[in-house]
């Protein structure tokens, strides 16, 4: 298998075939030996995998998967961390105005209310742990309830400014609906986890 720095030394450009299956043999990898580990270092390592790799690197891995499977998964998870941790106090602002409203089932079960920039970067470390040391399928359903509430959160914050800038209503309308796509792709990575068929 060839790592990012290996495959980046290939004259020319990676054929699309073994860009396909290094995406997927890595994540493969890195789930399934997080899961066989006990010990909470390796967790943590995995969790904050885009600290010690970056994120071009990540990305370069499994951006362009599909949502359906592991590979773009785990993509989506690791985006919605390093969002988090960039932002905290928006998220946390979005979050606590979106919790009442969103339908979302007790998958959040066990965060603050109200939360602040800080609970909401563990909350997202702990649904990005439950990936290697939990039940896969709940760890993105909890992540899709996440994306959910922030949704709720921003269509409710381009409401309000609406009426003083059109422009940003609109992006963060656009930023809602795209975060309902991404909680709808993590919700059917989880049901195909579920009947062994994300990979």
């Amino acid at each position: 298998m060839l790592d990012p720095r290996q495959a980046d030394e290939l004259p020319g450009e990676l054929d699309p075939a073994l860009r396909v299956e290094v995406a997927h043999v890595t994540a493969g990898a890195l789930v399934h030996q997080g899961r066989a580990s006990e010990d909470p270092e390796v967790v943590e390592r995995l969790v904050a995998l885009v600290e010690t790799e970056g994120l071009d690197t990540v990305a370069g891995l499994w951006a362009d998967s599909p949502a359906r499977t592991l590979p773009g998964a785990l993509w989506r998870l690791y985006v919605l961390r390093e969002w988090v941790r960039r932002d905290a106090g928006t998220i946390a602002e979005r979050y606590r105005s979106g919790f009442a409203r969103a339908e979302v089932h007790d998958v959040l079960a066990g965060v603050v209310t109200p939360p602040g920039p800080d609970d909401v970067s563990r909350l997202v470390d702990a649904v990005l742990s439950g990936v290697y040391a939990g039940d896969l399928a709940v760890a993105l359903e909890r992540a899709a309830a996440f994306c959910r509430v922030l949704a709720t959160g921003a269509a409710m914050d381009a409401d309000v400014v609406e009426d003083s800038d059109v422009d940003e209503a609109r992006r963060m309308t656009r930023g809602a609906s795209g975060l309902v796509r991404t909680a709808e792709e993590l919700e059917d990575a989880a049901r195909l986890w579920r009947a062994d068929d994300l990979d």
